[in-house]
């Protein structure tokens, strides 16, 4: 009973660790992970493995993030040459082998992220000659090694490092680090900073810092770090800064004198004041791009001291998801308008704009881009800022004002009208409208998220159409866009499409109709599967997964890719033809077999028995005497061959016989005592009904007559019916049960259970058989 315990909870841990995707292997008692894809990419993450799993030796990519690893050996990576990413994010490793990465030549990309590493060694990476990307964001590492822990890295570029624990970068950290593409940075509580530290790498083509203590507490430090960083042709963003005040602000003179191009803000807090010193600061910079996502923005809105500054070169505003603290305390932005004069690309997106003074758009003589997606624009403001369709905002090529609640009337609808007219070279428009009047000219067309049901346009030289999240049941009319290469209609409800329909569209290349509500009849599933399998006449670009059936039921939910419809279902008119004609023949081949066997005729003779049964059982109702029904003492059953035989012998000796002492019988022939009239089977079975015995008269004749089988079988039906011995036999000539056909199996059957008869040839002998003959046929009374 314990070892059938034991086995028992042995078999549970194999199985949960199987569920896990892992399973103990080895002596040593690794475990292993068997999520791997013919592609060898190795999916291990979140599989609660303590140490390194194993794996096939020929992966290419192991992501083993998100498990509970606290330490790497110098065995666990042994005999994977060939992997090129190792993915260890969001692990507690503690402690790795300075071995532990030697195995690994051929690897590009690892990531260490999110660990519990205090200190990094450069042994770890000495062999990894041709990594180009390492991830060491987030673990608890005051600073980086004494050594260089990137020497040899030639090939590295792209470097993340640092995290909350990060409090100095001393010179000579980065040795070894000249080139590259992306720089990752965060040191939010950085206290030492070197000058020069990050000063040699170069070329440096885009850095994220995150500075937050240093621009609060020590800002020398800050302008340190941006004076290393900053190139006319790097991509400065920062992340997690305060901009309260005029000191807050002096770092980016470092940069100012750098001559700065382009520089980015994510999560940022500035106050109108740190604008302003923002703006003075780097005054007559040939800055090009200025980026803002997600920003609180305090003040009361004064800009008097901005407007002296000089910023011509500015070549692209981006504002996103920005946010105005104290708002009603706010004045406005109109004297930034200047700022506005040379732009060729404004966004500004989710900020609450309401509205753009005209004034202000008369200064975008300039713009070729603009977006004010994601705002609070109604019919009203919007013709306000683009100043009721007059003649402003000329070289304007993409506008882009969805996502606001714009409504569809004949006021808005003619403003459209006049913008587009008076905008020759627009040629890319996103609205939130209906039924829009466009120019001719329209090449982009984005009308995602309305409520479309239909769109009536005849746009001939428009290119690319995006209609997702709106109420389209079918694709539209592709004769009405004769230059459409890209279609999107994502999150619409098409019920189906079909080749017939990207056909009406002469140079569409791209769709994307995934996430709609599709009804998975044959002809749909066999298109689509042949469209994403083959690429068919139109790419589509979307995953397999977003083509989904609604309908039928039994099917909801599931890719289309993956159905698989019966025949019964695809081609029911064929299944049923088909099944009609084979139980068509099989009927056709039943009958003929049945006819083969006379069955018909058994039929017949069946229900002619039961009615001959039910009038008999009438007739004894009627009399109780039975003998009185009983007619004959013998139904004779002969072949017409055999008749002379009958007449010559076998009736003269019963009814008229030579012995005083035999008793006359009486006999029923069917050319003498049938009714004339009758039916000849109901004949037949009277004669039978009425007569003690039966006589059956056995030769090869008899077993080629058909009227004789029918008579053996209605007797048949009797002597059962009756009960006794009241068949006789009598053979004219020899004839055993093997030579009667199989299919007188009434009469084999006959044969072996009764006595029979034989005629003698010999005329000595024949006084014995008419005794025996006699004898059988003896009344009671005798």
């Amino acid at each position: 009973m314990g070892r059938l315990t034991s086995c028992s909870l042995t078999l549970l841990l194999l199985l949960a660790s199987l569920i896990q995707g892992r399973m103990v292997n080895g002596e040593d008692g690794r475990p292993s992970c068997s999520r791997c894809d013919l592609n060898l990419s190795c999916n291990c993450s979140h599989g609660g493995f303590t140490q390194v799993p194993m794996v096939t030796d020929q992966a290419l990519i192991l992501d083993l993030s998100f498990n509970n690893i606290t330490l790497v050996t110098q065995d666990d990576l042994m005999g994977y040459s060939r992997l090129r990413v190792l993915n260890l994010h969001g692990n507690r490793i503690a402690v790795i082998h300075t071995s532990a990465f030697d195995a690994l030549w051929s690897l590009e990309e690892l990531d260490l992220s999110d660990n519990q590493l205090k200190t990094l060694s450069y042994k770890w990476f000495k062999k990894l000659g041709v990594l180009q990307q390492l991830n060491l964001l987030n673990n608890p590492y005051s600073h980086l090694s004494s050594n260089s822990s990137f020497h040899g890295l030639v090939r590295l570029r792209r470097l993340m490092f640092g995290g909350p624990a990060l409090k100095e970068l001393r010179r000579g950290d980065l040795l070894g680090v000249t080139e590259l593409d992306e720089l990752t940075v965060h040191a939010n509580n950085l206290a030492r900073y070197d000058s020069g530290t990050l000063g040699d790498i170069w070329p440096l083509g885009h850095i994220t810092l995150s500075l937050q203590g240093p621009f609060l507490t020590n800002v020398t430090l800050a302008a340190a770090v941006l004076a290393d960083i900053s190139y006319p042709e790097t991509l400065i963003t920062l992340e997690d800064i305060h901009l309260i005040g005029n000191q807050s602000v002096q770092p980016f003179r470092e940069s100012a004198k750098k001559r700065i191009r382009q520089i980015s803000f994510r999560n940022l807090s500035v106050s109108d004041e740190s604008i302003v010193d923002f703006l003075v600061v780097t005054d007559g910079v040939p800055l090009s791009l200025i980026s803002i996502k997600d920003a609180q923005l305090t003040g009361e809105g004064r800009w008097e001291k901005a407007n002296r500054t000089d910023h011509k070169s500015i070549d692209e505003f981006f504002l996103q998801n920005t946010v105005i603290l104290d708002a009603f305390k706010f004045t406005a932005f109109l004297q930034l308008g200047f700022l506005l004069n040379y732009p060729r690309k404004l966004s500004i997106i989710n900020c609450g704009v309401f509205v753009m003074p005209c004034k202000t758009s008369r200064m975008l003589v300039n713009l070729q881009y603009l977006d004010l997606s994601s705002n609070l624009l109604t019919d009203l403001t919007i013709a306000e800022s683009l100043c009721h369709g007059q003649e402003t905002l000329k070289q304007l090529r993409v506008l882009n004002i969805s996502g606001n609640p714009l409504k569809v009337s004949v006021y808005s609808l003619k403003l459209y009208l006049l913008i587009t007219r008076h905008q020759t070279s627009l040629n890319w428009l996103q609205l939130n409208a209906f039924n829009l009047l466009l120019a001719s000219n329209t090449e982009v067309l984005d009308l995602s998220y309305n409520d479309l049901k239909d769109i009536s346009l005849s746009l001939p030289l428009l290119r690319e159409l995006y209609l997702s999240g709106n109420k389209f049941q079918v694709l539209p009319n592709g004769q009405q866009f004769p230059n459409l290469q890209t279609l999107t209609m994502q999150f619409n409800t098409l019920n189906v499409f079909g080749l017939q329909d990207l056909q009406s569209y002469k140079r569409l290349e791209s769709l994307q109709a995934g996430y709609n509500k599709f009804i998975c009849t044959c002809d749909f599933v066999h298109f689509l599967q042949f469209e994403l399998k083959e690429g068919g006449v139109v790419k589509l670009t979307d995953s397999k997964d977003s083509y989904a059936c609604d309908s039928p039921f039994q099917l909801k939910g599931g890719a289309v890719s993956e159905v698989r419809l019966s025949i019964v279902v695809c081609h029911q008119v064929l299944f049923v033809s088909v099944c009609c004609g084979v139980a068509l023949f099989f009927g056709l081949l039943l009958c003929i077999l049945l006819w083969r066997l006379h069955a018909f005729w058994y039929i017949k003779m069946t229900w002619a028995w039961l009615k001959a049964k039910r009038s008999s059982h009438k007739q004894r109702k009627d009399t109780m005497d039975s003998e009185a029904l009983l007619s004959f003492d013998a139904f004779v059953s002969y072949s017409e061959k055999d008749a002379s035989w009958v007449e010559n012998f076998l009736v003269p000796e019963l009814e008229e016989p030579r012995y005083v002492d035999s008793n006359p019988l009486s006999l029923c022939l069917h050319k003498r005592d049938f009714l004339p009239g009758h039916a000849i089977v109901d004949n037949i079975i009277s004669a039978i009904e009425h007569s003690r015995h039966t006589i059956f008269v056995l030769s090869e004749n008899f077993v080629q007559s058909d009227w004789c089988r029918y008579e053996l079988d209605f007797s048949h039906f009797w002597l059962f019916d009756a009960g006794g011995d009241a068949a006789i036999l009598i053979l004219l000539e020899p004839l055993s049960k093997d030579d009667v056909p199989k299919r007188f199996c009434k009469l084999r059957k006959l044969m072996s259970s009764t006595t029979y008869l034989e005629w003698p040839q010999e005329e000595d002998r024949r006084p014995e058989f008419w005794r025996s003959l006699r004898k059988a046929l003896k009344r009671d009374d005798d």
